[in-house]
């Protein structure tokens, strides 16, 4: 049902996106009499969606990286070596987890303007990575957890030292997983409105989801609602075309965490 939902919404959003302004309001699901591409246009550079667009890539896609960089080699630790305080660290990220994002955003503010980076896509990269990295290295630690010793040991004996054997053995076991992050990671961050909107302040720092709002308020005064609709499609389908594309490796990591 839900699923069904979605596609509804989505497929609403879509036809709506290539309608004039009377047949948004007046036809409802029907096809349009004429598909105007130029609503795309309005949205792109009179709505500046162009300019967000670029910034959420800059932002979402060092974020992303770093994520994976910093979260990838610590989760493999984490779940095969053996070392003392091995389960206060695990249990240290868990915590951190728990933690609801609002009650972060006084001390995430007090912490970027004594950095004097407010209004910044550096300072809101940071604390992207600084968030998502705990659940990330939670969720690969499960992946890693899950594959079988036989081959690392087998590494070992061939005289591969710790980092040939994540690197050259265990990595591209544990690829699903790490796909399956990064997707997570990507829609989440693609689409975060909340922690932007408490860091960023001027237009030209915004994100999309911000960009997206401004246009709402700028639409809706104007009546142009496929505009709108326009630049919602922009907003959503590179998230839909990535999990399209990486849809079964994401499944078959969830699976392999799944079964220790």
């Amino acid at each position: 049902m839900w699923t069904a939902f979605t596609l509804a919404a989505i497929a609403y959003v879509l036809l709506s996106a290539v309608k004039s302004k009377r047949e948004v309001l007046r036809s409802g699901w029907n096809l349009p009499q004429e598909f105007i591409w130029s609503n795309f246009a309005t949205a792109w550079n009179v709505g500046r969606l162009g300019d967000y667009f670029l910034n959420s890539v800059m932002v979402v896609g060092g974020s992303v990286f770093a994520i994976l960089l910093v979260s990838t080699p610590a989760a493999y630790v984490l779940a095969r070596a053996k070392f003392p305080g091995r389960e206060a660290v695990t249990n240290l990220f868990v915590l951190g987890m728990g933690i609801p994002i609002p009650m972060l955003f006084i001390p995430i503010f007090g912490i970027l303007s004594y950095l004097r980076m407010t209004d910044s896509l550096t300072g809101l990269s940071l604390v992207f990575i600084a968030i998502s990295i705990p659940v990330t290295i939670y969720l690969l630690t499960g992946f890693f957890a899950s594959l079988p010793s036989e081959l690392e040991s087998a590494a070992v004996l061939e005289g591969c030292n710790d980092f040939q054997v994540f690197w050259h053995v265990m990595l591209p076991m544990a690829m699903p997983g790490v796909l399956t992050a990064l997707i997570l990671n990507l829609i989440w961050l693609w689409n975060e409105y909340q922690l932007s909107l408490v860091i960023l302040n001027s237009p030209d720092n915004r994100t999309l989801p911000l960009g997206l709002y401004s246009l709402q308020n700028a639409m809706q005064y104007t009546g142009d609602w496929p505009g709108m609709f326009a630049g919602v499609t922009i907003v959503i389908i590179p998230t839909i075309i990535a999990y399209a594309l990486l849809s079964e490796k994401m499944i078959a990591g969830m699976t392999m965490g799944a079964v220790k």
